[in-house]
């Protein structure tokens, strides 16, 4: 059974199913698109990238220290970052992360030496005053950080991206569905679920073998657990040819569409995606139209597969 916001569509067996469907998808698509117009006006949104704004990225060499030192870590920021910044305290006893910090100073413009290592140093350049040296990397120390949930303190802003519903049924459905559309499912415990912040990931077995494999890491809300399913499942069937980095990383959209419509069609509130894409497009939301034919014919074959 499918649904809208204001009445109910059921596609049955008919000459003019194909074209129903079509329609009610398009329309589906519209709502989201406009959605995401309204999640990137809300004032919850505009918060949350304030905040997330204040979070720095950190190089490939911090990332592996962070998660050797705490694996659970998903936002780290100093202790007085966390304190002025955000308004929250780090707990006593709590042990610190330590990692790389850039030292950004003046440097020699030949030996490119802080002033004091250049005074050291063979270095006989002396053309310019320390004075008017322009600032640059010079090295690195270490220094500690704290994951948020060694704080307490004031909430950080989150969007609610979760769905919600009634999918006791639709995760074996999906999984059984795995079959037909050549992919490998995994639901994976919590405790050993090694992405991160990812609900979940579809990757391939090798360069050689594109069989897809689709891990999901296990939770109570099993409406959003469906839903990463046929997220990963729309990657599965969408991009399995697609080499470029770049692209890939702008078929995001195409798989939370089609993970929308089709939970939408399965009576699940998916209306959590347009934060989601307003996250991932940034101000151009009208993407989603662009790619509509792709998402369509993936949303169509999902849903015949699933519902057998």
């Amino acid at each position: 059974m499918a649904t809208t916001s204001d009445s109910s569509v059921s596609f049955e067996e008919t000459d003019a199913r194909h074209d129903e469907m079509h329609s009610t998808i398009e329309a589906w698509i519209d709502e989201l698109v406009d959605h995401v117009d309204d999640a990137q006006a809300s004032e919850e949104f505009q918060e949350w990238l304030d905040v997330q704004s204040r979070f720095h990225d950190y190089s490939h060499r911090n990332t592996l220290l962070i998660n050797l030192q705490c694996p659970e870590a998903t936002k780290v920021a100093g202790y007085n970052t966390w304190r002025n910044e955000f308004d929250r305290h780090v707990q006593e006893g709590e042990s610190a992360i330590w990692i790389w910090a850039p030292i950004i100073t003046k440097q020699c413009p030949k030996c490119e030496n802080s002033p004091s290592y250049h005074e050291q140093s063979d270095c006989e350049y002396d053309e310019t005053s320390p004075d008017e040296w322009s600032k640059g990397l010079v090295g690195f120390k270490p220094t500690s950080v704290f994951d948020v949930s060694q704080t307490e303190g004031e909430p950080i802003p989150e969007l609610e991206t979760e769905a919600t519903g009634d999918a006791d049924d639709l995760v074996p459905a999906l999984t059984d569905a795995a079959d037909e559309l050549g992919v490998t499912v995994c639901i994976v415990d919590a405790a050993e679920w090694k992405h991160g912040d990812a609900k979940g990931v579809c990757k391939y077995r090798s360069k050689r073998d594109l069989q897809p494999v689709v891990e999901a890491k296990a939770r109570e809300n099993q409406a959003d657990l469906a839903v990463t399913l046929i997220h990963e499942f729309a990657h599965a069937l969408l991009h399995a040819d697609v080499t470029d980095e770049t692209e890939r990383s702008k078929r995001e959209v195409e798989a939370e569409a089609v993970a929308y419509i089709v939970g939408r069609y399965f009576e699940l509130d998916t209306s959590g995606s347009a934060f989601y894409l307003a996250a991932w497009q940034g101000d151009e939301p009208d993407v989603i139209q662009d790619r509509l034919g792709r998402i369509s014919s993936t949303v169509e074959d999902l849903i015949e597969m699933i519902d057998g």
